[in-house]
C-alpha cells in the first residue's frame, strides 16, 4: 500500500510545481484581465492541488529522523549525515567482530587445555564447543591428532 501512497504523492507535488510554474509565468507576463483571470484559476488550481498533497501525504508513516531533519535546517546535506551515520556502524562492527573473535580463539584456547588437564570432559568439552552456533575449534586438537597417527601419544 505505502508505495501505491508514495507514487501518488510523488505525482501530486510534480503538479503542484508545475501550477507554481505556471503562475510565475502568467504573473511574469501579465498584460491585463485575461491574465488576471488566467491567474485566478491557476490559484485556484493550486489550492486544490495543496489540500490533495496534504490529505494524501498524511497517510504516509514514514519517520525521518530529527538529525536529519537539523542537518537540513542547518543548511548541510542530508548525505553528509548517512556518510556519518555508515561510517560509525562498520566502526562498530568492526569492533564487535574483532571482540568476537578475541573471545572465540580465548574459548577455543580454554577448550584445549581443558581438554588437556581433564580428558576425563574432553567428550563434552567438544560437545560444547563443536556446536554450530559456537563455531569452534579446540586448539590441541590438530596435535593430539597428528600424536595419534604417529603413534607418540
Amino acid at each position: 500500500m505505502a508505495p501505491v501512497i508514495l507514487d501518488s504523492v510523488d505525482d501530486q507535488l510534480k503538479h503542484t510545481i508545475q501550477l507554481l510554474y505556471q503562475i510565475q509565468s502568467a504573473s511574469h507576463g501579465y498584460v491585463g484581465p485575461s491574465t488576471h483571470q488566467e491567474l485566478l484559476r491557476l490559484t485556484h488550481q493550486l489550492s486544490d492541488s495543496l489540500a490533495s498533497l496534504s490529505s494524501t501525504a498524511s497517510h504516509i508513516t514514514t519517520q525521518i529522523p530529527p538529525e536529519i531533519v537539523q542537518y537540513v535546517d542547518e543548511g548541510r546535506n542530508p548525505d553528509i549525515y548517512t556518510r556519518e551515520f555508515v561510517e560509525l556502524v562498520v566502526k562498530g562492527n568492526q569492533y564487535l567482530k574483532g571482540k568476537q573473535e578475541a573471545f572465540g580463539g580465548f574459548r577455543d584456547a580454554l577448550a584445549g587445555e581443558i581438554s588437556r588437564a581433564w580428558p576425563e570432559m574432553k567428550e563434552r568439552v567438544d560437545e560444547v564447543v563443536g556446536k554450530k552456533e559456537m563455531g569452534g575449534k579446540i586448539e590441541g586438537d590438530r596435535e593430539q591428532k597428528e600424536q595419534r597417527e604417529n603413534g607418540t601419544v
